[in-house]
């Protein structure tokens, strides 16, 4: 009998699938039109992220109303709409953000708007994460059907709470937990498949040079955020643009009377996913090194600094390597630097395993900056997140997904940082597949002509909704305040 509902219920669901996925792209069109860039100049109360933010945060509110759920917003921070559960039980949930990271350039179809090209879905969002925000109140949206047709409410509550503020702090995951208990169990859809278990420690910080005066260098600038490898530094140097040397993947340009403009190129990329990539900054310091005269000392000592940083992304040049058998070796890169008066600062990101804390890794980074006149200012610390893949819940996810695609349900551990790490129960849960053979034209998260598979997409709607019927089903409990 219970493979009997377990078929009927699966009939169920690819029949509402087909029936409503049209709904479901022109609801992520809705989202994805709306620029909803953090703006802290424009925060306003009950806007606390800038007007565009806040404006998505509504029409996902707007979408999660039509669709049958009762929405509550808080304070404009984040919000989320429910399917009713038993009195007194207490409620699973997901979490997804309708907020994105700026367009940016090289978009070959308007960021803006969902485009639909030989199966996929392209525009700023559709992967992360308003496709995949859509997904989780439309799946809500089928329990909300099953409530109303049978007038029984869920075994737990279903919550499908909206960030809005996931790309640059998470602070409204914050404001959430402050006005909300946990749920007892939780996952985002803001992530590959098969499923995300554990998350490695976040650390941040910067050092700063010495004075700089009387040097050669008068401006530094690379990267664009901390938390990426730079394709691209630059240098202003008083030094005529004839006298310097061609060299690979560094250009030099006249900007001025006795000035030029060294611009290295490298290969950017991820800080939490590092291998494979080419810092610019190290290819721009060593160039300086080789082929600048007159570098004062303080420029050499940074510029070595700068190296040591830079070309490598284990740690092991600043003396803060580790590893443990959940999350694998720390990683560490520089991802920006810039001028600041007459110093030099330069950004550093690590992620962290178990077996070091941020502590240490402070402990030994203030060791590293001294070493070259420097100091260093602890920034971020988040520890390691880890939920026991064996846990009912999680192989309750993976179960559903390897039914659905054939494939190995195994969870594994990541560098990044999703919303899951802010709760005590949590996962992220797809809806990337990230072995799937893509064209080349199919760009990723947070770059140009951002894409995904439309049927990858169908398919997980119906994996989110079967995953849903099955947790509701397991004997959860309410984490302790």
């Amino acid at each position: 009998m219970a493979q009997t509902n377990d078929d009927q219920l699966k009939a169920k669901v690819d029949a509402y699938v087909d029936e409503v996925w049209e709904d479901v792209v022109e609801d992520i069109r809705t989202l994805v039109r709306i620029e909803s860039v953090e703006d802290l100049s424009a925060a306003e109360p009950g806007k606390p992220y800038g007007p565009k933010a806040n404006e998505a945060l509504v029409a996902a509110e707007g979408i999660a109303s039509r669709l049958g759920l009762a929405v509550t917003d808080l304070d404009g921070c984040i919000g989320y709409g429910e399917v009713a559960g038993r009195e007194g039980a207490p409620y699973v949930a997901t979490i997804a953000h309708s907020d994105i990271v700026p367009v940016g350039l090289g978009w070959t179809v308007p960021a803006l708007d969902v485009t639909r090209r030989e199966g996929y879905l392209m525009g700023r969002g559709v992967l992360d994460d308003k496709g995949p925000l859509v997904l989780s109140l439309w799946a809500a949206h089928f329990f909300a059907l099953q409530v109303k047709e049978t007038g029984k409410p869920l075994p737990y509550a279903l919550r499908c709470i909206i960030g809005n503020n996931e790309e640059t702090n998470m602070a409204d995951v914050e404001h959430y937990l402050g006005c909300c208990p946990e749920p007892a169990f939780c996952f985002s859809p803001d992530a590959d498949f098969p499923l995300i278990c554990g998350e490695k420690g976040l650390f941040g910080g910067s050092i700063t040079s010495e004075p700089m005066i009387g040097g050669v260098i008068e401006e530094l600038d690379g990267g664009t955020v901390s938390n990426a490898i730079p394709g691209q530094a630059t240098a202003l140097v008083r030094v005529d643009a004839e006298e310097l040397p061609t060299a690979a993947h560094v250009d030099v340009e006249p900007a001025g009377v006795g000035l030029a403009r060294v611009t290295a190129h490298g290969k950017g990329g991820h800080a939490s996913m590092p291998a494979g990539t080419v810092n610019a900054i190290c290819v721009l310091a060593d160039y300086l090194l080789a082929n600048v005269p007159d570098l004062t000392d303080t420029e050499k000592r940074w510029l070595h600094m700068e190296h040591e940083v830079c070309h490598a992304s284990d740690g092991k040049p600043l003396g803060i390597a580790a590893a443990d058998d959940k999350f694998g070796a720390l990683t560490c890169i520089g991802g920006t630097v810039r001028t600041k008066g007459d110093r030099f600062v330069q950004t550093i990101d690590a992620r962290y395993p178990t077996s070091t804390s941020g502590s240490r890794i402070t402990v030994e980074l203030r060791r590293f900056a001294t070493r070259f006149n420097a100091s260093f200012e602890e920034g971020r610390d988040v520890e390691p997140f880890y939920i026991d893949p064996s846990s009912p819940e999680i192989a309750t996810l993976l179960e559903t997904y390897a039914e659905y695609t054939g494939r190995e349900g195994k969870a594994f551990t990541i560098g990044g940082g999703t919303y899951a790490r802010h709760f005590r129960r949590a996962c992220a849960f797809g809806p990337h597949e990230p072995y799937a053979k893509e064209p080349s034209w199919v760009g990723i998260e947070h770059g140009p002509d951002e894409a995904v598979s439309e049927e990858s997409l169908r398919r997980a709607l119906k994996i989110y909704i079967v995953s849903i019927a099955r947790l509701m089903e397991l004997e959860l409990t309410q984490p302790e305040a």
